[in-house]
């Protein structure tokens, strides 16, 4: 049986195939902000959390003028993003509790921590999750780490890489061991066969670079449907000294 490394990798050869490698920020951001994005990101597409980003950044320059503003006041800067209440209570939450916690808003400390010990600092502020933590690390720290979505819970459990119930456990299953330096194109182009292909509902099996070695028991070989090209990536669009347009 082949080992979950090298499945990965052939997996990873045949998405560059198909969508080719993602690009990517050459500098990387500021972990602040791209945590932030990240929490925006949640139930929404790319486009509205990348417009509440945009917002917030506009109306607070600093994430110390975020955190002195009230939280009604941040809900009705990202209201585009959806979920107005619970991503401005942890936005709001997240900032005075780091301020308080070292007396900055910054998180170049996690710099000198390793994955699973950063991840489980972040993830001890209310509202954050494995998933915001994760992306953090991989997008702005440049760390061989795969954040799980749920395009990355569904695709990787079809195509049979890993068999758990839930994104964290998929999360924990995938990234055990982890081939080096493709975490990025990995996860990238993985959410982009989620998006255009490998739909929740009647993927389109017959287009897919990966049918011959999925797993997935309902996999339809007649179904050709592209999905509309949806490449954008948040995370990938979070710049180091951002300026609004």
């Amino acid at each position: 049986m082949e080992s979950k490394s090298k499945l990965i990798i052939k997996v990873n050869k045949l998405l560059i195939d198909k969508f080719g490698i993602p690009p990517r920020n050459k500098s990387l951001p500021n972990p602040v902000d791209m945590l932030i994005a990240t929490i925006l990101s949640q139930n929404t597409n790319d486009n509205n959390s990348y417009k509440a980003f945009k917002n917030l950044k506009e109306k607070y320059p600093t994430w110390e003028e975020a955190a002195k503003a009230k939280r009604s006041d941040i809900e009705i800067v990202i209201k585009v993003a959806g979920l107005g209440k619970q991503k401005s209570s942890a936005i709001k939450s997240f900032l005075t509790d780091i301020q308080k916690k070292h007396n900055n808003i910054s998180l170049d400390y996690l710099k000198n921590y390793d994955e699973k010990s950063a991840i489980n600092e972040l993830i001890n502020y209310s509202g954050i999750g494995v998933k915001t933590a994760s992306c953090v690390l991989l997008f702005s720290m440049d760390r061989n780490i795969c954040p799980v979505d749920t395009h990355v819970h569904r695709t990787v459990n079809r195509i049979g890489i890993v068999n758990a119930k839930t994104p964290d456990k998929t999360f924990l299953f995938l990234n055990e061991t982890f081939p080096p330096k493709i975490a990025h194109s990995f996860h990238t182009n993985l959410i982009r066969l989620g998006r255009e292909i490998c739909k929740p509902k009647n993927p389109s099996c017959g287009i897919c670079p990966l049918n011959k070695i999925c797993k997935y028991e309902e996999k339809d070989l007649q179904i050709k449907k592209m999905h509309k090209k949806n490449d954008f990536m948040l995370l990938d669009n979070i710049k180091t000294k951002y300026s609004v347009k």
